[in-house]
């Protein structure tokens, strides 16, 4: 999987959407799209909501599987946020609905000494994300997008959502959190991609800065 990082380190940017005014709020080397790109590796997986279930384990004094019930009977909430991808779109004012993480852990007792996550996500995907970045007003659970339930390529019946980071720390079809004292790579941070992905510090890939890359998602499916 080394070669993806690899291939987007070649790409070159395509043409800018014009938007006036935010200039502040695009990471450098990033362009803005008003496309919602569609970008995964593997299959869409289906699921039934009667047995689709989240695992919550590690560092906990209590492990807990929770249900999409589990979930849609905590508090909802609407935010609007930007979000970028490594691949170099941006995409503004984008409108999430779901559950902030910080809610969900409010049914957990989380040990003092847990400091990172790993997310896990079908199909054998995982992420790790400081728990610190998980607790602010942005980080969710999301079910819904622009008012409407996401599409099973978005991530349905949940996708984190910590827009703050590059999108693939937003795992699509996640399954589980663990709980964890010391932090470990995941699959894309195994692959020549940086471990703390803040857009604004151009962090995408491990090693040495990289030249603008050329685009590849203008290609791929969207919405």
């Amino acid at each position: 999987m080394h070669e993806k990082a690899e291939r987007i380190k070649r790409m070159k940017l395509p043409g800018e959407v014009s938007k006036p005014g935010f200039e502040h709020r695009l990471p450098p080397g990033q362009v803005w799209t008003d496309r919602f790109p569609i970008l995964h590796e593997g299959a869409v997986p289906a699921y039934d909501l009667a047995t689709w279930s989240l695992r919550m384990f590690g560092e906990l004094k209590e492990e807990k599987t929770l249900t999409h019930r589990d979930l849609m009977a905590l508090p909802q909430t609407r935010i609007t946020c930007d979000i970028h991808c490594v691949t170099r779109w941006s995409k503004a004012d984008t409108v999430w609905e779901g559950v902030l993480v910080r809610d969900v852990l409010g049914l957990l007792d989380v040990n003092p000494e847990a400091g990172y996550v790993m997310v896990y996500a079908d199909h054998d995907y995982e992420t790790n994300v400081p728990l610190k970045d998980l607790l602010g007003d942005q980080a969710m659970l999301a079910h819904s997008y622009d008012g409407k339930p996401l599409t099973p390529k978005h991530g349905w019946p949940f996708r984190l959502l910590v827009p703050h980071l590059y999108f693939w720390k937003s795992a699509k079809w996640v399954r589980g959190f663990e709980f964890m004292k010391e932090d470990r790579t995941g699959f894309w941070e195994n692959n020549g991609f940086h471990n703390e992905a803040d857009p604004f510090k151009e962090e995408r890939f491990s090693g040495e800065p990289l030249p603008l890359p050329e685009d590849e998602w203008v290609h791929k499916d969207f919405d």
